[in-house]
């Protein structure tokens, strides 16, 4: 079975400023999700071209025991909770594929994102050129960082977009609930989640729980992306590659000894 979810996330951003905040929120997202033999192992992070396509290349593996619900803790046999990301970053495109090939193989299971940026409010109907028959089963959903509810656990006052300004860019808050037609700059990440997954017994739950866990993955970080406009603001990429380069080696240290932090599922 298939399913296919697009989740559409205005920002009051500019495409151009939205390709370093993302790769500098991600550095600092990754250190804050790591700890406690759980997180991000970056293998690989290096520039590649295939065809007339070019851009940067990522591999890295996701230690999740801790990170999904108990009860998939409790069948899951050794080697199913490690997920191995492969990403090609040719921005604006940028195609991201989660498998578990240690356990399951790729055939059995595969998450794959594939993101538009685009100047607009979300308006596109269909950006990622989906054929009718998968058009027709494709279901959209609208983020709004700001009004959407979130988990109290996830909630901190400094990554709240109704109560950020940043001195920098002087934007924000975003304290009106139509803030999504007004702001400017406005920019749109258009992400087609597609599932493919094969576990007897088990199907049905994983699914719906990954799907909720993008959601809830997808709005935590564009909340941070946001509020940490001043902490971004003014890097280049070449900033952003030396970040990766640091964040590599931190994540190394914080997985092997750090205590388990981020997300965590009961």
């Amino acid at each position: 079975m298939v399913l296919r979810r697009e989740y559409r996330i205005v920002l009051p951003l500019t495409v151009e400023e939205y390709q370093v905040a993302q790769l500098w929120a991600v550095a600092e997202a990754s250190k804050n999700e790591t700890g406690g033999g759980e997180g991000i192992e970056v293998v690989e992070n290096r520039p590649y071209t295939k065809d007339t396509e070019s851009g940067q290349y990522t591999y890295k593996i996701y230690h999740l025991k801790y990170k999904v619900p108990g009860y998939i803790r409790a069948l899951a046999p050794k080697g199913a909770l490690e997920m191995v990301e492969e990403a090609w970053n040719a921005y604006p495109y940028c195609k991201t594929v989660i498998t578990n090939p240690a356990y399951m193989g790729k055939e059995k299971m595969s998450l794959t994102i594939e993101t538009w940026h685009k100047a607009d409010r979300g308006e596109l109907h269909n950006v990622h050129d989906l054929p009718p028959e998968k058009l027709a089963k494709r279901d959209v959903v609208h983020i709004d960082i700001a009004h959407d509810k979130i988990k109290d656990s996830d909630y901190k006052a400094d990554q709240d977009p109704k109560l950020v300004v940043s001195r920098k860019l002087q934007r924000g808050p975003l304290k009106d609930p139509n803030w999504k037609k007004t702001c400017e700059p406005h920019m749109c990440a258009y992400k087609l989640v597609t599932i493919e997954f094969i576990w007897w017994g088990l199907q049905g739950m994983v699914e719906s729980w990954v799907l909720n866990a993008e959601r809830r993955v997808f709005t935590n970080f564009h909340r941070q992306v946001y509020c940490w406009m001043d902490k971004w603001a003014g890097l280049t990429m070449e900033d952003i590659r030396a970040i990766e380069d640091k964040t590599k080696k931190e994540l190394e240290d914080l997985r092997l000894k750090g205590e388990l932090k981020g997300t965590v599922e009961k």
